[in-house]
């Protein structure tokens, strides 16, 4: 890169001043920057379906879903009626392409209950006057829209292995040209990078906007010895080896996250490359250094995700169950998508859905058949794998149920149970008549807001990610009778 490098204080422009969209988990930011018995044995289980039973999709992987606003986002305007209030300063260009070989369709894989590609826009959204995603895929471009974000296809010649991202965004920008979109910002930003932060890339842009540099890269400190291996033999990079200070008297150095690139739109255009002329550093938390290329990367973030939201629900009342604190029921019912699942599914191109659910689930929900408590899986989901999972878990389901209310009124009458000994574990606003029948209304971490505040308990767990097996072992926790796991189970 040519010339200086500089590191400046974080200075929150006006209006950003919000935490980020894709707020790492709690960490603070760098100082660089300004019962009584049950109701008796369970029942045979069988699957109801409102409709005609089809067949069952492949329980196997994730596939994202076309998702809500995102929460703390209802006041935004969208990115398309900004750009026809007025001509975009600042473009933000996402490139996610279909066809990632690590993880398969890799912008669509969940983290915290949102897919990437989405919590890619929607940190781009408050930071920028337009975002656009350069796909050529169907399902991710229907994602990116739903999320608020414009969608240029992107062709095949610039979709392959070898296609640099410049290259996706220079053509995006081409393709804006004809409607008059011409900013003089361009923003680089890598969806495989989950915890975005949306201030720090507001930031970055004003910089440029503002003439300090020519293109910004988000960085964030690090204080490691790095060496590399010449001839067979280690040479220090960046630090004298013969002098090793302690880390507070270090100066750090900067490690690129690959999260976004805020670059002076003619400078792009002139290079063909993210670094030319003064090259700055946005520094933001080593936290949200995340980046997703393989599937174990893929699995931090789901968990740094949900410890996020663990800590950031909202606190018991007096009387309410904390975490760890058992839940005194005679009965257990659940949704099925977002709770055994994380509400996402992969649908290939012959139009078959497939979803993950967790083995861990499966062998809390055998203790609870084996200890006698009933449970039922509700859905409003037509599909068969719902019906699948309940067989392979052999307890009751009732789905394609429009009126959940009710379906539930109508189940604990049958089976002779006291609502208020019911517990119901759900995720969304579909939830809220079943919940608000039951004595123990459940809700999984990552539960739309409207549901958390409609809660007695909210789980440390979100929706496919140990939500079912942390609910299990709580029930069980208040029965003292559940004993060890059978040899054989359902997983």
């Amino acid at each position: 890169m040519t010339g200086p490098t500089r590191v400046s204080a974080r200075a929150e422009s006006a209006g950003h001043g919000r935490p980020p969209a894709g707020a790492a988990p709690g960490r603070r930011r760098v100082a660089h920057r300004p019962s009584s018995g049950h109701a008796g044995r369970h029942a045979r289980p069988i699957c109801t379906n409102a409709l005609h039973d089809r067949s069952a999709r492949p329980i196997s992987t994730t596939r994202p879903h076309e998702p809500p606003p995102a929460r703390g986002t209802q006041h935004r305007r969208t990115t398309l009626e900004r750009s026809v209030a007025t001509s975009p300063r600042s473009v933000a260009v996402i490139p996610a392409r279909g066809g990632s070989k690590g993880v398969p369709l890799k912008n669509l894989q969940a983290v915290g209950g949102r897919s990437l590609v989405a919590r890619a826009v929607e940190a781009c959204l408050p930071a920028v006057d337009l975002v656009v995603v350069s796909t050529d895929h169907e399902q991710i471009a229907a994602e990116a829209r739903a999320a608020g974000a414009r969608v240029v296809e992107r062709p095949a010649a610039l979709s392959g292995d070898t296609a640099t991202s410049e290259s996706a965004v220079l053509h995006a920008l081409d393709a804006l040209l004809p409607e008059g979109v011409d900013p003089q910002v361009t923003v680089l930003v890598q969806a495989t990078s989950p915890f975005i932060d949306a201030t720090a890339l507001a930031n970055a842009v004003r910089r440029v906007l503002d003439d300090e540099d020519d293109s910004v890269l988000a960085a964030a400190p690090t204080h490691v010895f790095t060496w590399r291996v010449d001839d067979g033999r280690a040479v220090a990079v960046g630090h004298d080896a013969a002098h090793r200070p302690r880390r507070q008297d270090r100066e750090p150095l900067y490690a690129e996250t690959g999260a976004f690139y805020a670059m002076r739109t003619s400078g792009l255009r002139a290079g063909g490359h993210r670094f030319f002329g003064r090259t700055g550093i946005e520094v933001v938390d080593e936290a949200t250094a995340v980046e997703i290329d393989t599937p174990a990367d893929l699995a931090v973030a789901r968990t740094l995700a949900d410890e996020h939201a663990a800590a950031q629900r909202p606190g018991s009342t007096d009387g309410d169950a904390t975490d760890g604190d058992a839940i005194d029921v005679d009965a257990l019912v659940t949704d099925f998508d977002g709770v055994h699942t994380d509400d996402a599914a992969h649908v290939d191109a012959a139009g078959n859905e497939s979803v993950r659910v967790l083995r861990g689930d499966g062998l809390g929900v055998a203790r609870l058949r084996r200890a006698g408590v009933p449970v039922l899986i509700l859905s409003t989901e037509t599909d068969g794998v719902v019906s699948a999972r309940a067989r392979k878990l052999r307890v009751e389901c009732l789905q394609a149920v429009e009126d959940k209310a009710s379906a539930l009124r109508a189940w604990m009458a049958e089976h002779g149970l006291d609502p208020a000994r019911v517990a119901y574990v759900g995720n969304d606003v579909n939830d809220l008549p079943a919940l608000a029948l039951v004595g123990w209304p459940v809700a999984v971490a990552d539960a739309r807001p409207e549901v958390l505040a409609a809660a007695r308990v909210v789980l440390r767990h979100a929706g496919g990610h140990g939500a079912v097996r942390e609910v299990a072992d709580r029930v069980l926790a208040a029965r003292h009778d559940d004993g060890p796991a059978p040899a054989t189970v359902a997983r």
